[in-house]
């Protein structure tokens, strides 16, 4: 996955096969069995990565194929754009990788078709390598089976600007902790500033309402249940927060980008980020990162969200045991280390999170990050369901846009969309 700004944030596109590609769940292809000999051809596809990291990929190749010679790695490098309907396109066309870069909505509609190989049965003396949220965010609802390897994860800290805070009348040095203390705090913003100044810049999106409590999914994988009353009660902060402009009114049509704009110019209080945004606070807003004030996501479970990213062993794979030993390979403990010391992502494999350079703050921000999200990692979870499409994240976002319009309840708008979700997901096959 191309690793930007918002790291892993836009890494949900969902790859909805043909009918025609869809097997029986459970179904891996074949064998299970990855034992053998490691050797032959395997072709590895990445997400966008090649133009920033093609000489970290080159020297994995190369160390691999030296560790096991007969192998031989063909590194394909996919772009951005269409990933997820190029996958699709293998996958019905029989020609999908032997290992594929994926994040877990895109692993499901290939493990419902049998394409993904279920690492519980072919690898699982590998599965205490990793950390038991990361190992669990490629598994499926209604599915036994874990369908790819974990690979980098992502989290970040809310930014918030102290000076803003402080006209407000709140204590700059005492950030909101739980969502009624941000409400209570972005309300009183917003009548400070007569409605300048928004605490925030987005609408809530599924993470949310998971981070708030909400449960998403019934345990069986076929059903959504995110308007329960907590779901319901949520909305209506939000719409409370719209209408007194503690919510900015362009939030329904944010991006992360235009939100980062927001919170660059001092229009917005607070702003979700990573170790990353630190360096743009710097250049781009001097002002801003003299009173950057750094808080934990805020959320009622006791864990924060987590983006993950996968490996993922095409179970028809003719190669199957230098395909997983590949996977493997990219995603142990030192291979994990060396990439994220390139590029401000986490590795998933157990006790890399205790290394040093997780754990010991040198004085900077960039550091006290860093620390901070490595040590929320280690119980966050990711809320996201593996069966939430892109579809269904925008019958959401509309439900939203029109309960906060006030042409809906919140109550009726949450149902309404967690039926036309349901609908999409029976869809799915």
């Amino acid at each position: 996955m191309r690793i930007s700004r918002r790291v892993l944030a836009a890494a949900a596109v969902i790859a909805v096969l043909p009918l025609s590609a869809c097997g029986s769940g459970g179904d891996d292809g074949g064998s299970a069995d990855a034992s053998g000999k490691i050797e032959g051809d395997i072709t590895f596809q990445t997400w966008n990565l090649r133009a920033n990291f093609k000489p970290y990929f080159e020297g994995l190749i190369a160390e691999f194929e030296k560790q096991y010679p007969g192998t031989d790695v063909k590194w394909i490098d996919q772009p951005a754009e269409g990933y997820a309907d190029k996958i699709s396109a293998d996958a019905a066309g029989g020609t999908l990788p032997d290992v594929v870069n994926v994040s877990p909505d895109l692993v499901a509609p290939l493990a419902k078709a049998g394409l993904a190989l279920d690492l519980d049965k072919a690898a699982r003396q590998y599965k205490k390598e990793y950390l038991p949220g990361a190992w669990a965010g490629h598994q499926i609802p209604g599915m036994s089976g874990t369908y790819a390897f974990p690979w980098y994860l992502n989290t970040g800290p809310l930014f918030y600007n102290k000076s803003l805070f402080d006209k407000a009348g709140l204590d700059p040095d005492q950030p909101p902790k739980t969502y009624d203390e941000l409400f209570t705090a972005a309300l009183r913003i917003a009548e400070k500033t007569d409605g300048e100044v928004a605490t925030l810049a987005n609408v809530p999106t599924i993470e949310d309402f998971g981070r708030y409590g909400v449960p998403l999914m019934n345990k069986e994988g076929t059903g959504f249940t995110f308007n329960d009353a907590k779901g319901v009660e949520l909305l209506t902060k939000y719409k409370e927060l719209y209408d007194a402009k503690a919510l900015d009114p362009q939030a329904l049509t944010a991006t992360p980008e235009s939100s980062g704009k927001k919170f660059l110019t001092g229009a917005v209080a607070m702003n979700p980020g990573s170790a990353l945004d630190l360096g743009n606070f710097k250049k781009q807003a001097p002002n801003l990162y003299k009173n950057i004030g750094i808080t934990d996501q805020i959320t009622s479970t006791g864990h924060v969200n987590m983006y993950v990213m996968g490996v993922m062993v095409n179970a028809q794979t003719e190669r199957k045991p230098a395909a997983v030993a590949f996977a493997h390979f990219v995603t142990d403990a030192e291979h994990q280390m060396s990439f994220a010391k390139q590029v401000a992502i986490f590795p998933s494999t157990a006790g890399s999170l205790d290394d040093p350079y997780f754990t010991q703050e040198d004085g900077t921000d960039e550091t006290r990050v860093r620390v901070a999200a490595a040590q929320s990692l280690k119980t966050a979870v990711n809320y996201t369901p593996v069966l939430f499409s892109e579809q269904m994240k925008t019958e959401l976002r509309n439900a939203v846009a029109r309960a906060l319009q006030g042409k809906e309840s919140p109550k009726e708008a949450l149902d309404n969309a967690v039926k036309a979700c349901d609908r999409l997901l029976q869809q799915q096959g």
